[in-house]
């Protein structure tokens, strides 16, 4: 590779950093994901996603206004072939805190679960069991993992032609048995910026043999369905985004969100006020488009933690 071409893929890859790190920092700051004194458990599973969001968060780590740990842990699920020494290894590199645990969870897969049926739903149940686990272990106040921005939008699309439901992936939350706080950094962050970041780092990645390549998943078909819609409506993924930040309950049909039922002529003003008879008005480019240089469009508003 020559100089000039060094230098260009030098200069990508800061402004990619530099966007993912703007996203994360949006996320901690926007649900307070992060606090003084907090250890971080960052559930490393060997993919672009968990990759990204530990190198990322051992960067903002360095010039955060605030005080927090990180500990990194994979589960060695004993799938045949994975590559034990892969991850103990780049984490010895990097120099950051790790635990791998190892817990035969492939073999109790394949036995509940009949051949040809999806693994993925057990597979979660045990690994999250497992995890939680490993947090009180640990001593870990957040656990992070590695969703983005559109596993949020596939998570809300699933829901609504699967499950009839209007519901996504909380970027913050707190765990069944209340134990624990769970955090998605990554929640502002494009699949396509961590896939080229993670190309660009030539993080060591460990595919998912178990459950990651079986074909035939809804939630491969709905991430189709949004390549698709991406590639066809530029501006569409990202404008479906900032929709889901901007819920108008009066203007949906929820009862148990607004009181439709409790409206009369002495009620306040909807927030949208009254477009019963208007034409709906709808913005010849999309609110989410992102600028030909891939920076966020004006409108939207990063906040830093520096």
């Amino acid at each position: 590779m020559s100089h000039a071409a060094e230098a260009k893929a030098q200069y990508n890859l800061n402004k990619l950093h530099k966007r993912l790190r703007r996203g994360v920092g949006q996320a901690i700051a926007d649900f307070n994901m992060i606090e003084d004194g907090d250890k971080v458990m960052v559930c490393l599973s060997g993919g672009k996603d968990s990759y990204t969001l530990l190198d990322i968060l051992l960067n903002l780590q360095q010039s955060a206004p605030i005080q927090f740990s990180i500990v990194a842990v994979n589960l060695d699920q004993k799938q045949p072939g994975f590559p034990a020494d892969v991850l103990p290894g780049y984490l010895s590199q990097i120099g950051v805190d790790f635990k791998i645990v190892t817990e035969d969870t492939y073999s109790i897969v394949k036995e509940k679960i009949p051949e040809g049926k999806t693994t993925c739903s057990l597979c979660s149940r045990l690994r999250r069991g497992i995890l939680y686990r490993t947090a009180k272990e640990l001593g870990a106040t957040k656990i992070a993992l590695g969703h983005h921005r559109d596993d949020m939008i596939e998570t809300m699309f699933l829901n609504m032609f699967y499950g009839g439901k209007m519901k996504s992936m909380p970027a913050k939350l707190i765990s069944d048995n209340g134990e624990h706080i769970v955090i998605r950094p990554l929640a502002y962050c494009r699949e396509k910026d961590i896939e080229k970041y993670s190309v660009a780092r030539q993080f060591p990645i460990i595919p998912c043999n178990l459950c990651g390549s079986q074909d035939g998943l809804q939630r491969q078909v709905v991430k189709e369905m949004l390549q698709d819609w991406d590639k066809r409506f530029p501006g569409r993924i990202e404008t479906m985004f900032q929709a889901m930040q901007n819920i108008v309950p009066s203007h949906m049909i929820d009862k148990n969100l607004f009181d439709f039922a409790g409206i009369s002529k002495d009620s306040p003003l909807a927030v949208e006020g009254d477009m019963a008879f208007d034409k709906p008005d709808v913005p010849k480019v999309p609110v989410g488009l992102l600028q030909d240089d891939d920076e966020p469009a004006a409108s939207v508003q990063f906040v830093e933690l520096t």
